[in-house]
């Protein structure tokens, strides 16, 4: 299968950057794959995401070398606006796409697909379709800054989908929700996912990522330090060294050697309960 993402040996430095947002950074996505981004702070994921969708280098100034492909487009020879058409890009604040010149939900929603003149009809059938599938019926006549934050994250999500994008990358979308409007966000996404998009998502909150990413892009200081399923990430012995907890049952998994026979610890609670199980009749 033909990857949907190419990132090859990619290196950027901000023109005020002391040292490389990101060092030499090399990973594959395939189509309909959720890829889960981790690291502390300053790893380099925010600018991996905007990388992705050509804001680095055309929006943000800096030295790049290396090659980013997306959707078979070479982000380097193409523009934002052009490459906008097969990579969303959803951010950590919603506020920040939110264009306060629209009165409702709905017209929100509608705003890019007037923009690139599409006909009303087909507006209109995308936009019933996206508050259908973000759950936001009942706030589609609402101000948009009326809402929570998990309304209004899932708002500006659906305003990227409304676009029919090939791939999307969100940037930390949950930093700033409550647990109810992360569990949102997230179940919005996989339900994208299930639809055949291919999803990059940097994210802090490891469960979350643990549970629903097919694969986990682990970065520190700029560089890859691992790539590969969850359970084989986060049952590294080296995770805090690079600025990571695991997910809370690998932890206590760990803590009882509860181990799969590839020596790979469970992440989720259906993982872990499994095992426990499965444990339970062997012995």
């Amino acid at each position: 299968m033909k990857p949907e993402v190419m990132v090859q040996d990619l290196s950027y430095r901000y023109d005020d950057g002391e040292e490389k947002a990101l060092d030499g950074v090399s990973f594959e996505v395939y189509p309909g794959e959720f890829l889960g981004v981790v690291g502390p702070n300053k790893a380099g994921k925010s600018t991996l995401c905007q990388a992705l969708v050509g804001l680095v280098p055309h929006f943000f100034h800096g030295n790049m070398d290396g090659r980013v492909v997306a959707g078979g487009i070479d982000t380097r020879e193409t523009t934002v606006d052009e490459l906008s058409k097969t990579v969303g890009l959803v951010f950590q604040n919603p506020f920040t796409q939110v264009t306060g010149a629209k009165l409702t939900v709905y017209e929100e929603i509608a705003f890019g697909l007037e923009n690139i003149g599409l006909p009303r009809d087909e507006i209109t059938r995308r936009v019933d379709e996206m508050i259908a599938l973000f759950g936001l019926e009942h706030v589609r006549h609402h101000n948009p800054f009326e809402l929570s934050g998990g309304q209004m994250q899932r708002m500006a999500i659906a305003s990227i989908m409304a676009l029919r994008p090939r791939i999307v990358a969100l940037d930390e979308p949950t930093s700033q929700l409550d647990p109810q409007g992360s569990a949102e966000v997230f179940q919005a996404v996989a339900a994208l996912r299930n639809q055949g998009l291919t999803v990059i998502m940097a994210e802090q909150k490891v469960e979350k990522i643990a549970r629903y990413a097919d694969r986990v892009l682990l970065m520190h200081k700029g560089k890859v330090a691992a790539c590969d399923r969850p359970e084989v990430v986060f049952s590294r012995d080296n995770l805090l060294d690079l600025g990571i907890r695991p997910p809370a049952y690998t932890s206590v998994a760990r803590e009882l050697d509860l181990r799969r026979p590839d020596g790979t610890l469970p992440v989720t609670l259906d993982d872990a309960v499994a095992l426990l199980r499965n444990s339970s009749v062997n012995s």
